[in-house]
């Protein structure tokens, strides 16, 4: 992720890295709901203390267990969605672009939107 964000231009101290859950499940899968529910309280905490103004949810994970399941990560892509004062830029975990080449430009297009927003809002 670091390497993506220098590649685009983003100083890595203009960027605050968090998980859903703080210890990864056994065989690196998904959280199950229970677990990221009990590590939720702690993001918050962390959110409320960085007070960023521009967030990026890598994965269907990170979008769900935020912005909730009515969002899918197809579908919210690429798009910013604001919620109490902050902005959401869902898209690509770094484990699909392993997976799937194509959605390595959509990611870097994301990545530039993240950038261009934050320049503006600087």
């Amino acid at each position: 992720m670091n390497m993506a964000f220098e590649g685009i231009g983003i100083n890595r101290e203009e960027v605050y890295i968090a998980n859903i859950v703080k210890c990864r499940p056994p065989n690196n899968r998904n959280p199950e709901a229970d677990e990221a529910e009990a590590c939720l309280d702690y993001l918050r905490n962390q959110v409320m203390l960085v007070k960023p103004k521009v967030i990026v949810l890598l994965g269907s994970v990170a979008l769900k267990n935020i912005l909730g399941n009515e969002y899918g990560i197809t579908a919210s892509r690429g798009k910013w969605i604001e919620q109490k004062g902050i902005l959401y830029m869902p898209t690509w975990h770094p484990a699909a672009l392993l997976r799937d080449d194509n959605k390595k430009i959509e990611f870097w297009n994301d990545l530039k939107e993240v950038k261009r927003k934050m320049q503006e809002i600087k």
